[in-house]
């Protein structure tokens, strides 16, 4: 199942049922998973694991060196879990030094020409829409979704379920549960996306209590916390909210109208 146009390193391993398609380059140490099809013209870089069941589509590079100018061709490595789609021209890096991941989880959507680089952490179930760009080391959540074009600045985290809206950016932590649009500014809860994955109303009118305090209320975000914390049921969600919040170290988007907001 392997196009005898294809590139293989001879310490490449290949699990026997994967299909590896015309003009494909698989470099040293990688190894392909059960179930995986690769499709012609994709690259598969060294030191790169790909799980099972993945499909790579047309042209894809996966696990190439990072672009990063301190990057000397140490070993450096990207993981791939199981059931990705990875489609036309995506790229993922490896990490940027020796002995350092990214990692990408399971049943993941990577569209069209959107970017990994190096040393992001990415979880399960996420989207990243065309042309969407992670900047190196971001941690991206389970289920959070980017959209078309849009772009996030190094070390910031996107949490749980949340959204960025199309041809946003940011350089800020965006909270989780959150809809994030323009420059790093929240504009609602992700109701429809909450909904659609079984969050009853008790769960979303939870973290509405805890949304409309905390991005809604012009309060400092210190101030808006001990206020959620003294006058509001803390349920998990809320919970993981606020230690999102508290564990940001590049400070999480603001609301509409904050006076953060009116002051950048």
């Amino acid at each position: 199942m392997i196009h005898p146009t294809a590139h293989i390193s001879a310490t490449a391993r290949i699990a026997d049922d994967a299909e590896i398609g015309p003009n494909v380059t698989v470099g040293d140490h990688a190894v392909i998973g059960a179930g995986t099809k690769i499709m012609a013209n994709a690259v598969i870089g060294p030191w790169t694991t790909v799980g099972s069941n993945n499909t790579i589509h047309f042209g894809a590079i996966v696990g190439h060196d990072p672009q990063d100018f301190g990057y000397n061709g140490e070993e450096s490595y990207a993981v791939i879990g199981d059931g990705n789609i990875i489609r036309e021209y995506a790229t993922v890096h490896r990490g940027n030094r020796a002995g350092t991941t990214t990692v990408i989880g399971d049943n993941n959507f990577l569209m069209v020409q959107s970017h990994v680089a190096h040393n992001c952490e990415v979880g399960n179930n996420i989207i990243l829409a065309g042309g969407a760009l992670l900047a190196g080391h971001v941690i991206m959540e389970d289920r959070a979704i980017i959209s078309g074009n849009c772009v996030v600045h190094q070390f910031c985290r996107i949490g749980r379920f949340a959204m960025m809206r199309g041809l946003s950016r940011t350089s800020r932590d965006v909270p989780p549960f959150c809809i994030m649009d323009e420059t790093h500014t929240v504009k609602s809860l992700n109701l429809v996306g909450l909904r659609r994955n079984g969050f009853d109303a008790k769960r979303v009118r939870a973290l509405k209590n805890a949304f409309l305090i905390l991005f809604r209320s012009g309060l400092n975000m210190q101030n808006a916390i001990e206020q959620v914390e003294a006058e509001l049921e803390i349920t998990d969600d809320v919970r993981e909210l606020l230690d999102f919040i508290r564990g940001s170290k590049r400070g999480v988007c603001f609301g509409e109208g904050s006076p953060v907001a009116e002051f950048e």
